[in-house]
C-alpha cells in the first residue's frame, strides 16, 4: 500500500505541498500535471492507496473519486480553496477549505502548520496573483522590499511553468519541478543554486516580451480582452499574463484567449483585483470551465462561442 500526494501544477500546488512535506515528512507517490488539469484523483489506485492528500484541486470536479477512495477505506486530507460542490461527511475525510478571494492553498497549509515555512507560503501567495495576503504573511518574516520582490518573482516564475495544455509546453514537469524544490526549505537558497529557477526566469521574460507587445482585442474602462497565438510560448504566458494586466489596472476585468492548434480557444479570466467575484461565475457558464471567483478559465471555448464569451464577460463585470 502507498500514500499520495495529489496537487495541482502551478505554483500553489507546489508550494502548499512543499510547506507540508518540509514540516511532516512522508514518502509518497506524486500524482500533478500542467495548471488545467484538476481531475487528478482518479489517477489513484483505490486498492493501492494507503492514504492521499489533495492540495489546490476543486473537490467539486474530484468528487467522484474522492468517494471512492473514501469508501474503500482511504484516508483522505484535503485542503482547497475552490468552490467545493457536496462535501462528503466520513470519517476519513479531512478537510481544509476555505473559498474566500483572499486566501489561496499555500496560505491555508500555512495557517495548518503554523507559520513553520511560511517564506513559501508567501510565493505560492504571490504565485497565485495574491499581493496583499502575500505581502501581509511576508510581516512576520522582517524581510526587506527587495527580498518580498525576491520571493514575488519566485512565485510568478513557478506559476508560469504550470500553464500549458500539455507537458511538452512546460519548461518543467510540475513532479520534477517539486523535486527540485524539495532540498530547499529556504527559498532563498533555491533563487541562488537551484539553476531550474534561472531557466524559469529567462523564459518567463522570454514570452512575456511576446505577449505585451501584442494589442488588445477589446478593452474600455471595466474589461481588456487580448487574444494569443496559437503558440507554445503564448500557452506558458497566457495566466501570468494575464495576472500581470489584472495587477497593473485593478478596475478592470481581464481576459487572455490563447488560440489551440485544434481551433478555438484557451481562456484565462480574472475578476477586478478591486472587486474580486465573478471570474468563476463567468466562466462556468460554458462545458469546460471552472476556477474560482477571482480568477478562473475555460479550457476550450469553441470559434462559435467567441461573441457569446465576449457578450457575457462585458455583462459579467459592470
Amino acid at each position: 500500500m502507498s500514500r499520495y500526494d495529489v496537487f495541482n501544477g502551478d505554483a500553489d500546488g507546489l508550494c502548499a505541498l512543499h510547506q507540508l512535506r518540509l514540516i511532516e515528512p512522508l514518502d509518497t507517490r506524486l500524482v500533478t500535471g500542467p495548471k488545467r488539469e484538476i481531475d487528478l484523483l482518479a489517477r489513484v489506485p483505490v486498492d493501492q492507496a494507503e492514504s492521499v492528500t489533495v492540495l489546490d484541486l476543486s473537490m467539486e470536479k474530484n468528487g467522484a473519486a474522492l468517494r471512492a477512495l473514501l469508501e474503500a477505506g482511504v484516508r483522505v486530507t484535503y485542503f482547497d480553496h475552490h468552490l467545493p460542490g457536496e462535501i462528503p461527511e466520513h470519517p476519513g475525510l479531512s478537510a481544509h477549505l476555505d473559498m474566500r478571494p483572499e486566501v489561496c492553498t499555500s496560505l491555508l497549509v500555512d495557517a495548518y502548520l503554523d507559520g513553520r515555512a511560511r517564506a513559501w507560503a508567501v510565493v505560492g501567495a504571490f504565485g497565485d496573483n495574491l499581493n496583499r495576503s502575500a505581502r501581509r504573511a511576508a510581516e512576520s518574516l522582517s524581510l526587506d522590499a527587495l527580498e518580498v520582490e525576491r520571493l514575488r518573482e519566485l512565485g510568478i516564475c513557478l506559476n508560469y511553468n504550470g500553464y500549458g495544455p500539455s507537458i511538452e509546453d512546460l519548461h518543467f514537469a510540475p513532479d520534477a519541478l517539486y523535486r527540485r524544490l524539495q532540498p530547499y526549505a529556504d527559498p532563498f537558497d533555491f533563487i541562488r543554486e537551484e539553476a531550474a529557477f534561472a531557466r524559469l526566469r529567462d523564459g518567463y521574460a522570454d514570452d512575456m516580451a511576446c505577449a505585451r507587445a501584442l494589442k488588445s482585442e477589446y478593452e474600455d474602462d471595466r474589461h481588456r480582452l487580448v487574444i494569443l497565438p496559437a503558440e507554445p510560448w503564448a500557452r506558458r504566458a497566457s495566466g501570468v499574463y494575464a495576472n500581470e494586466l489584472a495587477q497593473a489596472a485593478p478596475e478592470q476585468a481581464h481576459a487572455i484567449l490563447t488560440r489551440l492548434s485544434a481551433g478555438g480557444f484557451l481562456v484565462s479570466v480574472r475578476a477586478p483585483v478591486a472587486r474580486p467575484q465573478g471570474a468563476d461565475q463567468l466562466c462556468r457558464r460554458f462545458p469546460t470551465g471552472g476556477g474560482r471567483t477571482g480568477a478562473a478559465g475555460i479550457n476550450h471555448l469553441p470559434e462559435a462561442d467567441y461573441d457569446a464569451f465576449v457578450e457575457a464577460f462585458r455583462a459579467a463585470f459592470v
